[in-house]
């Protein structure tokens, strides 16, 4: 079933771009130098600054400077819990919890 309205604008790029500047936001507010994170993270100062400028950084790097920044719950709790707008979309939640395999679906 689809929504009549999407309140979801965000395309991946601007959330990256948040990612990336709160991330930056938090560095600084910690007074921490772009070296100084790398060293507590183990992720390269370069990488760290091509993440800040550019917005690129692999999945695995950027999990380890959320939790040199001291975020480890909050990834833990990403995807945790299973998001619903519907009852209908809730009623396939539960119905597929315990699935292994995904199918050939797409409800548009």
């Amino acid at each position: 079933m689809s929504l009549l309205y999407t309140f979801d604008i965000d395309t991946a790029s601007e959330l990256v771009a948040s990612l990336a500047q709160k991330a930056q936001k938090r560095r600084l507010e910690k007074g921490l130098s772009r070296d100084a994170l790398s060293m507590m993270s183990g992720v390269p100062a370069p990488t760290i600054a091509k993440f800040e400028r550019k917005h690129t950084i692999s999945l695995l790097s950027f999990i380890s400077i959320a939790k040199a920044l001291g975020y480890t719950k909050d990834i833990k709790t990403l995807l945790s819990e299973p998001l619903f707008n519907t009852m209908e979309e809730l009623e396939t939640i539960n119905k597929n919890k315990n699935r292994k395999r995904g199918r050939n679906e797409f409800n548009k």
